[in-house]
């Protein structure tokens, strides 16, 4: 691992902080300088953790619909 890795790594921002930035950046709405503010002090792996979570999440949440309006008899 190169030093910017590890330096990279062991950055201090909290995975609530990462969860926040990531869920934000789902709908395409971070200002430049807040995503500026998030590459400098959120944990790499922490994004990549909270992405596979949130991209977890957008999914189920989908099936749940998708079931819902087929029980509910709309699609018919």
């Amino acid at each position: 691992m190169s030093s910017s890795l590890k330096d990279a790594a062991q950055r201090k921002g909290s995975f609530l902080q990462t969860m926040k930035a990531v869920g934000w950046s789902f709908f395409g709405v971070r200002k430049s300088a807040e995503y500026e503010k998030d590459v400098s002090r959120l944990n790499p792996v922490h994004v990549v953790i909270a992405g596979v979570i949130g991209a977890a999440l957008f999914i189920i949440v989908l099936v749940l619909l998708v079931n819902w309006v087929l029980a509910s008899g709309v699609a018919r």
